[in-house]
């Protein structure tokens, strides 16, 4: 029966359009976890023979079939890159860490997660702590980490990786954190002043979770969504950020297009030296600014400042062109950097079942792409995460969000099984 499974998964290679999968030493083999169904149990009457032949023939009819087998996307993946799923929540009373069947679903199927909003800065900066420290030591910033310690204590307790997101954003931080007396009333203090205020929250946060949490963040998104291919300054070298939709880019008001630079120089000093540092951003598959992505990456590079780039995949069912994703993660593997995928949603514009089985196509024409693209494939490219967003749909009352793999009562989608279906035939490595 083994012999006949092997026979399936090399057919199923020539089905999906992966052709052999090649060597790699990028991950460890990994064995196949199969269940086979016990052995039925039959009643034996040692006072009719025919009985016990009858017994004997069940028992051989049924030995050695196989039950429904429980897979992991985590595992089916193993040879290539690892899962990741989105811990959500925007406060400590909504977060998906209350739910317990969500969580155990994470543990079972990802072996990465990300915290969506509650490690970004404006849930960690303490204003008054930051107006005290002015009084009475050195005017740091004060931090609390409330909202991201019971994640990361699950993270410890039950072996799951983290993605950091983010360290330095435009959005989600407070205004009052650029401004003078940490007021925001006040005027934008100047570059020194903010260059401290920078380096003292990166130096904090993470010493915090590499003393309280040692291994579990494993990478950054040092950086987020700092090119502007539209509005950004053409004298920078990367089209840097200045606004986003009208309101000021704070970190460039008060550093200039020197702050991604200085973010990786901090984040690079204090990490530790196994955790990897990203720049993370969205339309990478634009051209103009996927090549300022490029020239902003190498030159991080040249620096030793940067490990990897971060795609976030909000893409549509039919849009961007596959071939056009694809491209561009050809294009950032030739800078010989790690590349993550990583706030994968592709959401539908109805609930009905014929939306989702084009979101299923959609996940995995995307997994195809992605297998054929990597190292482990014989492709160009060093893809070591793929996170999903989130679980499942509607997670909580008023979230409108449709593009996860399991529906609202954690029943799995069409695009979870077109994935398995995927990685199943495609995502086995030929030793």
């Amino acid at each position: 029966m083994r012999r006949f499974m092997m026979l399936l998964v090399s057919l199923g290679l020539l089905l999906c359009g992966c052709g052999e999968v090649q060597p790699s030493n990028k991950t460890a083999e990994t064995e196949q976890k199969k269940q086979i169904s016990q052995e039925a149990s039959v009643e034996e009457s040692a006072e009719d023979v025919k009985q016990e032949d009858d017994s004997k023939q069940a028992e051989d009819e049924t030995s050695g079939q196989e039950v429904e087998e429980k897979v992991s996307l985590k595992e089916l993946a193993a040879d290539f890159f690892t899962i990741g799923v989105g811990i959500n929540g925007s406060t400590l009373e909504n977060q998906t860490l209350n739910l317990p069947e969500y969580m155990e679903l994470c543990k079972e199927q990802f072996n990465s997660c990300t915290m969506t909003n509650l490690m970004k800065s404006c849930y960690i900066l303490d204003q008054a702590g930051s107006k005290a420290n002015l009084e009475s030591a050195d005017g740091s910033p004060a931090l609390n980490f409330a909202s991201i310690d019971p994640t990361l204590q699950w993270c410890m307790e039950n072996d799951m990786k983290m993605r950091g997101h983010t360290l330095v954003w435009h959005a989600q931080a407070p205004e009052w954190f650029f401004k003078e007396g940490y007021d925001e009333k006040g005027s934008y203090v100047g570059k020194d002043d903010m260059l401290f205020r920078m380096e003292s929250y990166i130096k904090q946060l993470l010493t915090h979770v590499q003393e309280n949490y040692p291994g579990v963040i494993y990478c950054w998104d040092v950086v987020n969504e700092a090119v502007d291919p539209d509005k950004g300054d053409q004298d920078s070298g990367f089209l840097c950020r200045t606004e986003s939709d009208g309101t000021p880019n704070p970190w460039y008001e008060t550093i200039g297009p020197e702050y991604v630079k200085m973010a990786f120089t901090y984040a690079r000093k204090y990490a530790d030296p196994e955790v990897k540092l990203f720049y993370n951003d969205f339309n990478t598959y634009m051209i103009p600014k996927r090549a300022a992505i490029i020239s902003l990456c190498e030159s991080l590079k040249e620096e030793g400042l940067i490990d990897g780039i971060g795609m976030q995949g909000y893409w549509g069912i039919d849009y961007p062109q596959r071939t056009i994703i694809d491209t561009t993660i050809r294009e950032f593997a030739k800078l010989d950097l790690e590349i993550h995928i990583t706030e994968l949603s592709i959401g539908v514009d109805k609930e009905n079942e014929e939306e989702f089985e084009k979101q299923a196509k959609a996940y995995s024409n995307i997994f195809i792409m992605l297998r054929n693209a990597d190292t482990a494939a014989g492709g160009p490219a060093n893809i070591t995460n793929v996170t999903f967003f989130g679980l499942k749909d509607h997670y909580r009352e008023g979230d409108s969000t449709n593009s996860r793999l399991y529906d609202k009562d954690y029943n799995p989608k069409p695009a979870y099984q077109e994935i398995v279906n995927v990685m199943k035939k495609c995502y086995q490595v030929t030793k």
